[in-house]
């Protein structure tokens, strides 16, 4: 481990953690880190999975007030999601690094799709205060299958998550998004144990990420004032896109 990928590994995870706190989409900044490190694609997606997971957490704490207000169904979704999570993750580990790095180029370009259409995927304001009545037998059967996704891969997860919940449950906006930050924990935890019980973290690289991640949270609160999402929102594309390509280009 140099200095200088020390410091680099560090500063993708503060920009991740503040492009996730202004509009998402850190994920492409650390998994893209790790892999220019020369991380094997599934070390590296394993390992951005542990670096973001603090974010999940504290996201999650800031919604509280409005999760306990919908526990009982949100827990009928946290087990579909811990299921699919299982099964997307050892699907992963069943795979060798040169086939997953195949796939890699095509899920990025999925992932980075799904992105850029993130604005006009959020569910249509509803009335606000509006209680959220999760759980549906829709609801669970969308969420086992974007669970599914998340696990194996992850980026973009929170987006498609947004996005399902706002057609398969009801509430306003800021529960349906209490509600998924909830499950992305889920999804995350579920997807570390077995990635640890598979012995593909990089644990070195996670010890640099993290305090970027946490530090990062915290100015993208300040940066969210500041810096218009259209801005981050193309950083995020331009690193998908380049990522893809150079997926593509490795063959």
């Amino acid at each position: 481990m140099t200095l200088l990928l020390a410091c680099l590994l560090f500063l993708s995870g503060f920009l991740s953690g503040a492009i996730n706190a202004v509009a998402g989409g850190g994920t492409f900044i650390t998994f893209g880190a790790l892999t220019l490190a020369g991380i094997p694609p599934i070390s590296a997606n394993a390992t951005s999975s542990i670096a973001q997971f603090p974010g999940y957490v504290t996201s999650t704490l800031a919604y509280w007030s409005d999760i306990k207000r919908m526990w009982r169904g949100a827990l009928l979704l946290c087990l579909v999601s811990a299921l699919g999570a299982l099964l997307g993750a050892l699907l992963l580990l069943a795979l060798d690094n040169p086939s997953f790095r195949a796939m890699v180029p095509w899920l990025l370009i999925g992932a980075t799709t799904l992105f850029a259409g993130g604005p006009w995927l959020k569910p249509k304001p509803r009335n606000p205060g509006e209680a959220a009545q999760v759980g549906s037998f829709a609801g669970r059967a969308v969420q086992f299958v974007t669970s599914i996704y998340g696990g194996f891969f992850g980026a973009g997860m929170g987006i498609m998550m947004l996005a399902t919940l706002g057609l398969t449950e009801s509430g306003d906006y800021h529960r349906l998004n209490a509600l998924k930050n909830m499950l992305a924990i889920v999804i995350a935890a579920v997807a570390i144990v077995v990635f640890v019980s598979g012995g593909v973290v990089a644990w070195l690289e996670v010890l640099f990420m993290m305090p970027g991640v946490a530090l990062g949270g915290y100015a993208g609160v300040w940066a969210a004032k500041r810096v218009p999402q259209v801005i981050v929102r193309v950083f995020v594309i331009a690193i998908g896109l380049f990522l893809a390509g150079y997926y593509f280009w490795l063959g």
